[in-house]
């Protein structure tokens, strides 16, 4: 589930039900048009890791 993005920065935070958040990037959402999430929504995306934490990958809502 989406804990926050924020739009004019482009990137936000995924919350898993175990283990730490994930950081999501604009470029990383999978869609037509302004790619945004909302807080709350339910996503699927795949795990990766970036120099500095966990980073998901084509990220689709659900």
């Amino acid at each position: 589930m989406v804990k926050w993005f924020n739009d004019s920065k482009g990137y936000g935070f995924i919350e898993q039900t175990e283990g730490n958040d994930v950081f999501v990037h604009f470029s990383a959402i999978l869609s037509e048009g302004f790619r945004t999430l909302q807080e709350g929504e339910e996503v699927e995306f795949e795990l990766g890791e970036s120099d500095f934490s966990l980073q998901a990958y084509n990220v689709i809502r659900i």
